[in-house]
């Protein structure tokens, strides 16, 4: 199918020394041709151009152009670079002679839309050219990294073909019971398959949940009651005074928020306001937003005075928050006259929080192999993997219950099918041929 021939501006939409306008399609040779002082038309690979943009007989700009044969281009199609002068004025005025021409605008993500169509990249790698450029740190970014190279995508083929193995070898059995020399499939031989299979899947669960922390980091709420040093531990951990700090109880009336890279792991920081029962309705809202901060936190951080001893207010705050997950933090240590070594002992105010981040990070439970091992890190291919194992385990289930051979296979395709959606493929599966490739030669 011909698709239309699409143009953008490649870089961002601001002055600068120098500006990308991305031309593709199979006639953007023969556009390009119309409006470029050099005839590109009968361009075989890669070719680098200089010469102009012109209108007419007048000169836009004098240009660096790149010329890349399809389908040895990014989208697999005829593709043209035109590095101009950073100038918005410039950018615009090339971009609208090229539509005047037979491009069009293209829209958010088409270009790798159309690697992933004529594919030159696989859905992960299309997710990933995303995530390497919203990545907020070098971790997420090396991750991302990965991901774009193929590296992830790798390692769910040699699930995908023993899925593949082990469902047209089923139906081998079923539509072709006459040939004695294929190897049977009956229940004893899925049970094996899926043994096999299962745990593979669990350990890429387990590092994709670790690599989506190291990508996107976590929510971390600072509670406590008025006066403890939420503020100051706020302060004290993103390196900055964001947060107002007075001795006067209820000085934080909303959530401030920060951000800190904790080895690798970026924590979105949230001080909230104290909880207690507030007197006036401002600091009520406060309350509030402060209780819905702990039910959308993945991490809360109780804050204790460690200066005075735990009273009503404290332990409401320990109750509310006793089925999250929690670090109890004892703030003040430097005013405290006794000081248990087996708590979590702080002095926010004057910057000693070491132990806490190392409790944090501990809590978090990210291994080291995480940072540089590709990971399915992202909420739809973290859900697609579940799917697929709770699809394998049902169908050993069956199997284990005597359900018949079709029967199993249902569950045996859908996981077969989540492996497919993880990659962004459609379910191509050619059981003939497989079928066939198992058959004796001249059979």
């Amino acid at each position: 199918m011909k698709l239309d021939t699409i143009v953008a501006l490649a870089t961002p939409p601001m002055k600068s020394a120098l500006a990308i306008i991305r031309v593709s399609g199979e006639d953007c040779f023969d556009i390009v041709s119309e409006v470029f002082s050099k005839d590109i038309r009968n361009t075989d690979k890669k070719t680098i151009y200089v010469g102009n943009i012109i209108d007419q007989d007048k000169v836009i700009d004098e240009v660096v152009l790149l010329a890349y044969k399809g389908p040895k281009s990014f989208t697999g199609e005829n593709l043209v670079e035109i590095i101009i002068h950073g100038s918005m004025l410039i950018a615009n005025e090339v971009i609208k002679l090229l539509l005047s021409k037979g491009a069009r605008m293209a829209s958010n993500g088409e270009y790798s839309s159309r690697a992933f169509l004529n594919n030159k990249i696989d859905l992960i790698q299309a997710e990933a050219i995303n995530d390497v450029i919203n990545a907020t740190s070098k971790e997420a970014k090396d991750l991302s990294i990965l991901s774009l190279k193929g590296n992830t995508s790798e390692l769910i083929l040699p699930i995908k073909k023993r899925l593949a193995d082990l469902i047209s070898l089923i139906e081998v059995n079923i539509d072709y019971p006459e040939y004695e020399d294929i190897e049977v499939a009956n229940k004893d031989t899925i049970i094996k398959y899926v043994d096999e299979l299962s745990p593979k899947l669990d350990e890429l669960t387990k590092s994709g949940e670790q690599g989506l922390l190291i990508k996107e980091g976590i929510k971390v709420a600072i509670v406590g009651k008025p006066n403890v040093g939420k503020s100051s531990l706020l302060n004290a951990l993103i390196g900055e005074d964001k947060a107002i700090v007075t001795d006067i109880a209820g000085t934080t009336r909303d959530v401030v928020e920060g951000e800190v890279n904790l080895k690798g792991i970026t924590l979105h920081i949230l001080d909230t306001a104290g909880i207690r029962n507030a007197d006036n309705k401002v600091e009520t809202i406060g309350v509030d937003k402060s209780i819905d901060a702990i039910k959308k936190a993945d991490l809360v951080l109780v804050i204790l005075d460690a200066s005075s001893e735990i009273d009503k207010e404290d332990n409401k705050i320990l109750e509310l928050t006793k089925d999250s997950q929690r670090i109890i933090v004892y703030n003040k240590s430097d005013k405290s006259k006794s000081i248990n070594k087996d708590l979590i002992n702080i002095s926010a105010l004057n910057g000693d929080v070491e132990s806490l981040k190392d409790a944090i990070y501990k809590k978090l439970g990210i291994s080291e192999k995480s940072f540089v091992t590709p990971s399915f890190n992202n909420v739809r291919q973290l859900g697609l993997l579940r799917r697929s194992s709770e699809s394998l385990k049902k169908a050993k289930e069956d199997a284990l219950n005597d359900l018949s051979i079709d029967l199993i296979a249902v569950s045996l395709m859908d996981a077969y099918n989540a492996v497919l959606e993880i990659l962004g493929e459609n379910n191509q599966l050619d059981l003939s041929k497989e079928i066939f490739s198992r058959f004796c030669v001249g059979k």
